[in-house]
């Protein structure tokens, strides 16, 4: 029988996410477009993890043309094709929703002295 947690299982075989709260990323999300299908880059600051095994999500925010924008991506899903890191900030906590209320030079994040294994 076909449970659940066989199907999640499968799912997290040979994906890991080497994102972390406060780095900037680079999401490749598949998007269909009719018949055709395409791969659309989202850009932005990881400001939340939520784990949850298989269910794992990241809340990925932006700037777009002067207004905020969040997406929140489930990390197994078959439409996320690779989510990249391009820059890592230190952070000193888990959740980065204090950068909503801000905007400009006071929602900088300072950038990693060092990089862990990436």
């Amino acid at each position: 029988m076909l449970t659940v947690s066989t199907l999640e299982q499968e799912l997290l075989a040979g994906r890991t996410l080497e994102a972390r709260v406060g780095d900037d990323v680079r999401v490749h999300v598949k998007i269909t477009d009719g018949e055709k299908t395409r791969i659309q880059v989202y850009e932005g600051t990881v400001i939340a993890i939520k784990q949850g095994g298989p269910r794992t999500t990241i809340t990925v925010r932006k700037n777009s043309f002067g207004v905020g924008v969040e997406r929140v991506f489930p990390i197994y899903a078959p439409t996320i094709e690779k989510i990249e890191v391009k820059t890592r900030h230190s952070v000193r906590r888990a959740k980065l929703y204090f950068l909503r209320e801000r905007s400009g030079k006071s929602a900088r994040l300072k950038e990693a002295a060092y990089h862990h294994h990436s």
